[in-house]
């Protein structure tokens, strides 16, 4: 009876071992999306952290313990903390990630000593031990990043969705709560480049370079009225879509998800850079 139940659970193993480094690679490669993580570690073994993500197909992009790597979670699907050694570094960064405007999942690493001192203060969505296996861990990604409205699906290829704003880069149109925005090409161009990249912060050359080209002359004032356009149109309820950081440029803000990660956080207009009256219009129109 023991020898049975020993021979199932080294079965049960070697299944799960076989699922993670055969099929799920196979099955990512034909179309089912990588997920981006962002593992924030001060150890120089990243590998370390996580070791089933070796068997994994995901994208890992390890990051120092530090406020500035904050700014690399706008790119990321699922952000990953190392807790298992400084439990007070990692609350304090896994707060920090919830309070940026940015709906990225958190996820802390602890060990099982560790696991006494997490709570709903942390603002995590969800815990993981350095030992969890690779179907596993791939199961509870693939479920974070789902309910996260970022998994790539074929029904969901070239939408990017941005709170209750679905945007469609395949029939070039933007919705809001289903009901379709009346938006100009650039108004479009902006408004997508901006929800490519939520959380992150561009300048307004930034947004001038690649959203309307090099060989644009127009000044970046150009950028402020189209914002104001957008915001316009997305109207006083979702107008903070689209935030300001004074004396910086503009960012995608995606809506926060839970009281224990906070308020949602806009960001305030600075109107002394976006007055209208002082735009330069190009051959006699502004683009």
């Amino acid at each position: 009876m023991v020898d049975a139940l020993i021979l199932h659970s080294i079965t049960y193993e070697l299944a799960m071992w076989l699922s993670a480094t055969l099929l799920l690679p196979r099955r990512y490669e034909m179309g089912g999306g990588l997920v981006e993580l962002l593992l924030l570690t001060s150890d120089p073994n990243p590998e370390s952290v996580l070791p089933s993500l070796a068997l994994l197909a995901h994208n890992v992009r390890p990051a120092p313990t530090e406020v500035a790597s904050l700014l690399e979670a706008g790119t990321a699907d699922v952000a990953l903390v190392d807790a298992r050694t400084d439990l007070a570094a990692a609350r304090g960064l896994c707060r920090l990630l919830g309070s940026t405007g940015s709906s990225v999942p958190v996820v802390a690493v602890l060990t099982e000593g560790g696991l006494v001192a997490v709570n709903a203060d942390w603002g995590l969505d969800d815990i993981l031990l350095p030992g969890t296996g690779p179907a596993e861990l791939d199961a509870r990604l693939r479920l974070l990043v789902g309910r996260n409205g970022g998994v790539a699906s074929p029904e969901n290829t070239g939408k990017i969705t941005l709170g209750e704003l679905v945007i469609d880069e395949g029939t070039y149109t933007a919705r809001l709560r289903g009901r379709p925005l009346d938006l100009t090409y650039k108004e479009f161009e902006l408004l997508k480049y901006l929800a490519q990249h939520a959380g992150r912060v561009f300048t307004r050359a930034q947004l001038l370079q690649e959203v309307w080209g090099y060989d644009f002359f127009g000044g970046t004032r150009t950028v402020d009225v189209h914002v104001r356009r957008l915001r316009a149109k997305l109207g006083s309820e979702y107008e903070s879509l689209i935030g300001t950081v004074r004396n910086v440029g503009y960012k995608a803000v995606r809506p926060a998800r839970t009281a224990a990660k906070g308020e949602p956080v806009t960001f305030p207009d600075d109107d002394s850079e976006g007055d209208d009256s002082t735009l330069t219009p190009v051959n006699g129109s502004v683009q």
